[in-house]
């Protein structure tokens, strides 16, 4: 069992504390894992295409820039995510499906939730450095996360 985020940042301090107002979306409340990240504006290809590699325990952590107009997971791609091994995901943006989330065995945590469905022309980034909500998230970093909140070291910490 991984230390809570409290006691991760009571012990080591100098940790990244995101402090944006998240919500818990999946059936797993608590979750950490190495960073994988991915960057895309109301368009969730290059999402879908890193959670169809195998997770094996990582958290993929999402700049959807913080947009609230479409949705850039649902059920159908959380379902293929925890089948695939990922442990969770931090979502600077917006799901869909939320009731039927909540039985996924994975962590998402998100902004919100709106019906809309993400564009699908590609434009995204895989595997570089994203940040919100005043922390960076470096791939190969580590994130764990729990009800108070999502806490970040950076590779190699």
């Amino acid at each position: 069992m991984s230390p809570s985020t409290c006691e991760l940042l009571d012990e080591r301090p100098e940790l990244g504390c995101c402090i944006l107002p998240l919500r818990s979306f999946g059936a797993r409340r608590a979750f950490s894992g190495v960073i994988a990240t991915v960057s895309c504006l109301e368009d969730n290809v290059v999402l879908r295409s890193a959670l169809d590699e195998p997770g094996e325990g990582r958290v993929l952590v999402v700049d959807g820039h913080g947009s609230p107009n479409v949705a850039l997971m649902g059920d159908a791609m959380a379902a293929r995510a925890a089948a695939a091994g990922w442990a969770g995901l931090v979502i600077n943006g917006a799901i869909r499906d939320a009731d039927a989330l909540g039985a996924i065995e994975l962590g998402i945590l998100a902004l919100g939730a709106v019906p809309r469905r993400a564009g699908k022309a590609g434009i995204g980034a895989a595997g570089v450095p994203v940040s919100f909500g005043a922390v960076t998230f470096e791939p190969d970093g580590t994130v764990w996360a729990d009800a108070d909140g999502v806490v970040v070291a950076p590779p190699g910490a």
